[in-house]
C-alpha cells in the first residue's frame, strides 16, 4: 500500500460547493451503500451494464478491498443535510502491466456538477504518477453525460468486440 492510500485534497464545483476528494478507507462502506442507494436504477445501471441495486459479498469485497497499486479508489465527499456523505466515488484497477480501466459513479442529485470530471482527473494524475501508460473506459452509447467527461479528459473511442459498448481509451505517456 502506498502514500496513495492517504490520499485527499479539497477542490471547489462549479457552483463553488467544497468537495473533499479522498481514498477510500475500509470504514467507509456503510457510507458507500447509502450512496448507492441514493442513485437511481438507470444511473447503477450505466455504470454496471446491468441493473443492481444489490451486491453480493464477493462484489462488496472486491469494492472495498483496495491495495493502491493495482486497484486504486477514491471517493468524493460534500456537506448535504448538515452531514458529510459520500456523493461519488471512482476507481482504476489494472488488467494487465501498465494498463488499467477506469470507472465511476456520482449519485443522482450531485450529477452535472463536475463531480465526475475532478474525481476522473484525480484518478488519472495518480495513474501517470503510478507510471500506468493507459487508461481505458467502457461506456454505453447513450451514456453521453460520461461520455462527453472521458472525451474532455482526451480519452479516444477504440475498436472493440462489444456492440453494447464504446471503448474509449486515454494514452498516458
Amino acid at each position: 500500500m502506498s502514500n496513495v492510500a492517504t490520499y485527499n485534497v479539497c477542490e471547489h464545483l462549479r457552483d463553488g460547493s467544497r468537495v473533499e476528494i479522498r481514498a477510500l478507507r475500509p470504514d467507509d462502506e456503510a457510507d458507500m451503500l447509502d450512496a448507492l442507494d441514493q442513485t437511481s436504477v438507470q444511473s447503477l445501471q450505466r455504470r454496471f451494464f446491468v441493473t443492481k441495486r444489490h451486491f453480493s459479498d464477493k462484489e462488496r469485497a472486491f469494492f472495498m478491498n483496495i491495495d493502491f497499486s493495482n486497484h486504486v479508489a477514491l471517493v468524493a465527499e460534500a456537506e448535504q443535510a448538515g452531514r458529510t456523505m459520500i456523493i461519488g466515488g471512482g476507481r482504476y484497477v489494472v488488467f494487465e502491466p501498465g494498463r488499467a480501466e477506469m470507472a465511476f459513479v456520482v449519485i443522482d442529485a450531485w450529477q452535472g456538477r463536475g463531480v465526475g470530471v475532478l474525481l476522473a482527473r484525480h484518478l488519472t494524475a495518480l495513474a501517470r504518477k503510478a507510471g500506468l501508460k493507459e487508461l481505458t473506459a467502457e461506456v454505453l452509447p447513450e451514456n453521453s453525460a460520461m461520455r462527453r467527461i472521458f472525451e474532455k479528459l482526451g480519452f479516444k473511442a477504440a475498436a472493440t468486440p462489444d456492440p453494447q459498448a464504446i471503448h474509449l481509451v486515454l494514452k498516458l505517456s
